[in-house]
């Protein structure tokens, strides 16, 4: 049976949760470190939002339900972080911030969000969309290609449990199989000018 790390475990939940599995795949795809500004879209409970904070400098986190966002809330105050605002918003219409390294696009509709996802990141930021269905992949993937994001690539992370027995090793029956295709792509670099 898959456990969790331990700070998982006490964090509250309501909506569902992007795992750590699919976590430690952002964090380590897209390239963030201690300096990078991110922005978290469909907060939900907050896993993703205060795993980010941890790592990094600033994480704003948009949501349309504030019931969702009161829950983030409980979960940033537990884990003592202060680098996390929480916004009440609808990033298909507008986000605030700009030169982020990250946005993450855990919503219905994500590819509605990808025209200000691109004007809210620095030149080679990273764009993730969390999709649970093909379907949503490819009209994503068509809305990044319309919009000229570069190095898009599509993905899922599958963690297999093992038993580890004295009379031999094999896989067993659980694991943490398809949770949502993660779907990574940039921002173009600046065109430089002219010389």
């Amino acid at each position: 049976m898959f456990i969790y790390p331990k700070t998982y475990r006490k964090l509250k939940r309501g909506p569902q949760v992007i795992l750590p599995k699919d976590i430690g795949i952002i964090i380590a795809y897209s390239g963030i470190d201690k300096n990078s500004v991110c922005i978290d879209a469909g907060t939900g409970s907050g896993w993703l939002a205060v795993s980010l904070a941890r790592l990094c400098k600033h994480v704003y986190s948009y949501d349309l339900r504030v019931d969702f966002l009161k829950i983030a809330e409980y979960n940033v105050n537990y884990l003592g972080l202060d680098n996390v605002t929480l916004e009440n918003g609808d990033i298909t219409k507008k986000i605030n911030e700009k030169d982020a390294d990250l946005v993450t696009l855990d919503l219905p509709g994500s590819e509605k969000a990808l025209r200000n996802a691109k004007k809210a990141l620095k030149p080679g930021g990273t764009v993730v969309g969390y999709l649970p269905n093909m379907e949503q992949v490819k009209k994503y993937v068509m809305k990044l290609e319309s919009l000229k994001f570069t190095d898009v690539h599509t993905i899922d992370v599958v963690v297999r449990d093992y038993l580890v027995r004295k009379e031999g090793m094999r896989p067993s029956n659980m694991g943490l199989w398809h949770t949502a295709y993660l779907v990574f792509a940039r921002k173009p670099p600046a065109e430089q000018a002219p010389q």
